[in-house]
């Protein structure tokens, strides 16, 4: 996920960027020019969801009143934030009410303190069930705070575990939990090297995958870091915007394994891509570029050719 989008205040940010071993990201963070800019676009991050939620439902109540309404701007009137780290609750819940979900079952890992991830609106307030995953222990118990003892899920019905996920064994680790086959959604945020972890995963068979994309590499390029069991994008790049994989390299893997595009959020965060089998025909296909959107975020402080600029000399992989 984007830093700081899912802590309280600036010190959660600092504490838990060095307990996960971030500490460049949390030295960085704690000098004095740098604490008024994470405020600052904190503050900007909190209005532009809130201020985002109100026009979506305008829109949606107000339809017919849309001048040259298309599949981009229909799919956004769908945008939701209540969980999720921007808008995604809403296009998961309007995607599966057109493609189904017949067992109501996620896995997501990455979840940090799973107070804002794509399954938590699910679990909590639809019933879902599932696997949710991180590699901190120290947040995988705030997590379990949150869903066992605040909310009242049985642990059995939402399982937190702590695990660090590689390619090698991420399929050991779904069928250790009890998860093979058909699964409703698959959620993959780890700002690292999701594209080879998607690759690898062949145990579940997801109706729905989310996936971070990184939107600095642009919407053309078809790239991803090499594959690094600990990889650390802090350790990498003082940005953090060496991660992942463009959304090209994503729908590329997608249809090497039987998916589609179906869309992204509007701030450029997550991919959404569904099993061809169950969305054709019933869900609009998306090209990269019409998917498209840049990392709201990070368009505040660099253009994206300058956030590719700043990256673009670093090991990349063409896809």
């Amino acid at each position: 996920m984007v830093p700081f989008a899912c802590f309280q205040n600036m010190s959660d940010l600092i504490k838990d960027a060095a307990r996960r071993g971030l500490k460049k990201a949390a030295r960085w963070a704690s000098t004095g020019k740098n604490l008024p800019r994470l405020k600052g676009m904190q503050a900007w991050w909190q209005r532009h969801v809130g201020d985002q939620n109100e026009i979506n439902a305008l829109k949606e109540q107000y339809a017919s009143l849309i001048h040259a309404p298309d599949k981009r701007k229909e799919l956004a009137s769908h945008e939701r934030k209540i969980h999720s780290q921007f808008g995604e609750d809403g296009l998961l819940l309007h995607l599966f009410s057109k493609i189904g979900a017949p067992n109501k079952t996620f896995i997501e890992f990455g979840i940090e303190d799973g107070t804002e991830c794509n399954a938590a609106n699910l679990a909590l307030h639809f019933g879902w069930g599932g696997l949710l995953m991180d590699g901190s222990d120290s947040l995988a118990d705030r997590a379990r705070t949150f869903y066992h003892r605040r909310h009242g899920i049985a642990p059995q019905h939402v399982q937190i575990r702590t695990n660090f996920i590689t390619k090698e064994n991420v399929n050991d680790l779904f069928a250790q939990y009890g998860f093979k086959g058909e699964l409703d959604m698959l959620s993959i945020d780890i700002d690292g090297v999701d594209y080879w972890i998607w690759d690898a995963v062949t145990v579940v068979s997801p109706r729905l995958l989310i996936i971070e994309f990184n939107a600095s590499f642009g919407p053309t390029r078809s790239v991803t870091v090499p594959y690094e069991p600990s990889f650390e994008r802090y350790a990498h790049h003082d940005s953090g915007w060496y991660h992942g994989a463009s959304l090209t390299a994503f729908t590329k893997l997608a249809a090497k394994k039987g998916y589609f595009l179906a869309g992204c959020d509007t701030s450029g965060a997550n991919a959404i891509f569904i099993r061809r089998d169950v969305g054709q025909g019933k869900v609009a296909e998306f090209t990269p570029e019409e998917a498209f959107y840049p990392c709201a975020p990070r368009m505040r402080e660099a253009s994206l050719d300058e956030q590719w600029e700043r990256v673009k000399h670093l090991p990349l992989i063409e896809i």
